[in-house]
């Protein structure tokens, strides 16, 4: 059995998955599309705001609320593999794989959960972590 900094240290060194992911709701087929840095962090967090009835979408939130969830599912749509460079930043390159995503999907209300569509993408409000 390893030890928890043993454990540490190899999640410390686990690649983290980048790109696009959706949540998306089985009853109404209803989507929410973001790019993340992490995304199996971002689901994790994902899952317990919406757990703790605490989650920033309220239309999410309050479906979340009415079917349950294990009508959710959390999908990995395009896993973006960054530049070989040090002073790389994937901030920018993922906001545009996310509105490709977007323009793809059209995850807006009433067939989304986004309220507005817009020709920027956010980096407030949890879209890029």
């Amino acid at each position: 059995m390893k030890t928890r900094k043993e454990l540490k240290k190899e999640y410390l060194q686990t690649p983290k998955v980048m790109g696009v992911y959706r949540i998306r709701n089985i009853q109404n087929d209803r989507s929410y599309v973001a790019a993340s840095k992490d995304i199996k962090a971002r689901f994790n967090r994902h899952r317990m705001s919406l757990k703790t009835n605490n989650d920033s979408n309220k239309a999410l939130q309050a479906d979340w609320l009415k079917y349950g969830e294990d009508t959710f599912s959390f999908e990995i749509l395009d896993v973006f593999k960054p530049l070989d460079k040090t002073d790389y930043d994937p901030t920018e390159d993922l906001n545009i794989l996310e509105q490709l995503w977007r323009e793809k999907l059209q995850p807006y209300e009433p067939a989304g959960y986004h309220r507005v569509k817009t020709s920027k993408v956010s980096t407030t409000g949890g879209l890029i972590e």
